[in-house]
């Protein structure tokens, strides 16, 4: 499948479903269709609405739509979005609130390059802003990214963090959700060898899979049922010639999508089995729950093949980071080096992506931290998403970040020989 021809094949299809909804809807519109009341009608102007809606949201990069809100001010402020490090595969983006007093709390969100764009973060990035200056990685689609630019895989991916910490200094606070969960402890240990004073105060891992094998799921398990080769041949296309990235080896936003929904088939088919029922019966509007869920879950992005045939390779099938042996640049990565920086394991009970004891692999690995540096939480009844960006976080998980930044602010002191053993749970 490694092949233009495919990937545009792929888009063709797309485009082609896209354009059947806005048929079906136009031709159910028209006037003179009402002169003969016809529920036929309502239904395929209904069925065009989903269609054309869904089909044309998976090539649209997402707003950030950060709305105002009110400061201790009394006033109301807007939020800048202002690039602070801009790189060819990755920005760094600051959610500035211009009038209002800097927070002390600085956080910076890794966000997952799995498919979908750092706007997945949106909820997480409000819930954050009224106490903190809130940092995000802003990950490019790789089929925007011209050939010329090089390559990424998972090693350009932890020295990108590298250098976006840097910039920051070392007064901030790491939080990585979900994919780069292991590459965030790697950059962190990076530090801790090349340049420990520009080390986070703070690290929280949220449901990331350090060790994969730690408890298997789906997603694990079909990186061990298949081959590198098999991979390669069957999930890598060339970018066709409508993109920037032309010729670019990428693995799809699309075919990751078919993955995603694979997994929960069921579900997905009756939320828009419901959603063009609503559509018919004239309840359905711009901004429901349907629309403001599936507009950021259909929109997907292209990964370099190199960054996704490595993760596959040396996260889940070599298990770089849970044997201690990921290098970078050369250079072995020995988690066991960070001594100073706080670190925070944040799971979800019901998470069927990354399951509970995955991310937890991580405090194992730290043998050279104390245990009083060292806390995790497991979210009773919590999935994947409810962790970072839920209910769950919003009412439980989010004072615990908080609270645990507010206990590592201060800048750390030599650390004493490390200890491993019982974990400090988050109260």
């Amino acid at each position: 499948m490694k092949y233009m021809v495919t990937y545009d094949l792929m888009e063709t299809t797309r485009n082609t479903n896209q354009w059947l909804g806005a048929t079906a809807r136009a031709f159910a519109s028209y006037p003179a269709m009402a002169a003969i009341p016809n529920p036929a009608m309502d239904w395929l102007k209904a069925w065009g609405e989903v269609t054309e809606r869904t089909f044309a949201r998976m090539v649209v990069k997402p707003d950030w739509g950060i709305p105002s809100f009110t400061c201790e001010d009394g006033k109301d402020h807007i939020v800048e979005i202002e690039t602070l490090v801009e790189r060819p595969f990755g920005d760094l983006i600051h959610f500035n609130v211009p009038g209002r007093k800097e927070r002390k709390r600085r956080v910076l969100l890794v966000a997952p390059m799995s498919g979908h764009y750092a706007t997945l973060l949106r909820k997480t990035v409000i819930s954050l802003l009224p106490d903190c200056e809130v940092f995000i990685t802003d990950w490019h689609n790789a089929r925007d990214i011209p050939v010329s630019k090089g390559k990424f895989d998972v090693e350009d991916y932890t020295l990108y963090l590298v250098d976006f910490m840097k910039e920051l200094g070392s007064d901030i606070h790491i939080v990585a959700v979900c994919q780069p969960v292991p590459l965030a402890l790697a950059a962190t240990a990076y530090l801790a060898e090349e340049d420990p004073s520009a080390q986070p105060r703070s690290l929280t891992l949220i449901g990331g899979p350090v060790d994969p094998d730690a408890n298997p799921t789906e997603v694990t398990d079909f990186g061990h049922s298949v081959t590198m080769g098999q991979l390669e041949e069957t999930m890598i296309q060339r970018v066709g010639f409508k993109s920037a990235g032309v010729g670019r080896m990428v693995y799809p936003g699309l075919l990751q999508l078919a993955s995603f929904i694979s997994m929960n088939g069921e579900m997905h088919y009756n939320a828009f089995q419901d959603q063009i029922v609503r559509a018919a019966k004239g309840e359905s509007s711009d901004h429901d729950r349907h629309n403001v869920f599936y507009d950021e879950y259909l929109a997907v992005m292209d990964m370099t093949a190199e960054f996704y045939l490595s993760t596959v390779e040396r996260i889940f099938k070599n298990r770089d980071i849970a044997r201690n042996e990921f290098v970078v640049a050369g250079r072995n990565v020995d988690i066991s080096k960070i001594t100073t920086v706080a670190v925070k394991i944040v799971e979800g009970e019901n998470d069927d992506i990354s399951a509970p004891g995955q991310c937890l692999a991580a405090l194992d690995l730290l043998t050279g931290l104390p245990d009083s540096k060292k806390a995790a939480h497991l979210e009773p009844g919590a999935g994947h998403y409810g962790i970072f960006a839920g209910k769950s976080w919003r009412n439980n998980i989010r004072p615990l970040v908080l609270n645990f930044i507010d206990a590592n602010s201060a800048a750390p002191r030599a650390a004493k020989s490390g200890k491993s053993g019982k974990v400090v749970a988050m109260k």
